[in-house]
């Protein structure tokens, strides 16, 4: 059997395979439209059901290992099936063809945004645009809320995140602060044989986030633009943002828009909108930040800060997999994560509203939006399209 098992492994990491990962993430990556939940299907569809380069046991497996770990899931999960499929090479290539696509089409993006973004049909367009993007976010809190509020106290712990992150305190206290509870009451009621094992393991997964309160703390002060600042915070983001990619919207806001004031909230959602209309990770919204503030150099840097994090965990969580589905502890510390991280999404949501909603046909627009994708199946990508073309038609009139 282990035989069988170094042959196998041997195969997987020849050329002809890592071609294989190549070939099938970028089409993946060209084409992934929707979100991480869609991506995720996408990738089900693919690699178990046509290719069967997984199980669905190891499948599941995977997509609860990117539940306990910060970055986002979508990539995650290339990332994972990469390495199942051609080891430690085929990770690397599956995570990074995966991203690819989706970076080059949103330097694109950038690069038009600063040649013609000043144009008045462009900012029509975003005009349009905008609206459309919170009524994204309400569907995501809609969806994601019975599923992350599985509980009274998990309920009552957004309620404070929420009034917390209103207030403005740090954001990585507020997660921090919501996986806490849950994670010390599942510890009290473990009185099982469980209990070293799952301390240990939570004890673990903690220590990541004073270094990250560190981090936060360096670039906590309004300082001037650098690229190892711009690099620095990504990195920070990256390595422990939980949650789905919509909760990159509160730590943007918060830091890039509020503290060091290096962009404008209006430009915030036009990166966060460039990040929703092209395929691929949400994350790649920091791609088109980077851009606006330092150009492709600044796009690149940007983009590789908040991905590293995602291949150093996927790497370091593989070998340890099993131990980690087991604990009691580290799965009740992500349910208060979970909890804090919808909390923060609708705090970000209510204060990006109040630039986005403008006047009456913006807010007709956006609550159109949000009825049609709560009550309909339509890609959000279709949507945001007619919110540009509606955004010009009005302003035409």
């Amino acid at each position: 059997m282990a035989g069988d098992r170094e042959i196998r492994n041997a195969k997987e990491t020849s050329p002809a395979h890592l071609r294989e990962i190549a070939a099938s993430f970028l089409r993946l990556g060209t084409t992934a439209f929707g979100g991480p939940a869609a991506h995720i299907a996408m990738m089900e569809e693919e690699f178990v059901r046509r290719r069967h380069w997984v199980s669905h046991a190891e499948f599941l497996d995977m997509l609860g290992a990117t539940n306990l770990i910060p970055g986002p899931n979508s990539t995650e999960m290339a990332i994972h099936i990469g390495h199942q499929r051609g080891g430690w090479k085929g990770l690397v290539v599956g995570g990074a063809c995966f991203i690819l696509p989706a970076v080059a089409i949103v330097m694109a993006a950038a690069w038009a945004y600063v040649r013609f973004g000043s144009m008045p049909q462009v900012q029509s367009i975003m005009y349009g645009i905008k609206p459309v993007m919170i009524a994204i976010v309400i569907q995501a809190l809609w969806r994601l809320g019975p599923v992350a509020l599985k509980t009274r106290l998990l309920t009552a712990i957004a309620l404070a995140a929420a009034v917390a992150a209103l207030t403005g305190i740090n954001v990585l206290l507020v997660l921090f602060g919501a996986g806490v509870p849950t994670a010390l009451i599942a510890l009290m009621e473990d009185r099982g044989s469980g209990v070293r094992e799952s301390a240990a393991l939570l004890f673990a997964r903690l220590r990541l986030l004073p270094a990250s309160n560190v981090a936060a703390a360096a670039a906590a002060g309004a300082v001037p633009f650098s690229m190892m600042g711009l690099f620095l915070f990504f990195l920070k983001v990256g390595a422990v943002l939980y949650g789905s990619g919509y909760v990159l919207l509160a730590f943007l806001d918060a830091d890039l828009v509020t503290r060091l004031h290096w962009l404008t909230r209006s430009q915030l959602l036009d990166a966060v909108a460039i990040g929703q209309v092209t395929p691929g990770p949400v994350f790649t919204t920091a791609t088109f930040i980077g851009y606006l503030l330092a150009g492709a150099r600044g796009g690149l840097v940007a983009t590789i800060g908040i991905f590293i994090p995602s291949f150093i965990f996927v790497a370091a969580s593989r070998p340890i997999l099993p131990r980690i589905r087991r604990s009691k502890v580290a799965g009740a510390f992500l349910d208060g994560i979970n909890a804090g991280a919808l909390a923060l999404m609708a705090a970000v949501t209510l204060q990006l509203g109040r630039a986005a909603i403008v006047d009456p046909a913006t807010a007709t627009l956006g609550v159109a939006a949000t009825a049609i994708l709560l009550f309909s199946r339509l890609n959000s990508a279709w949507l945001i399209l007619a919110g540009g073309i509606v955004g010009l038609v009005v302003t035409a009139l």
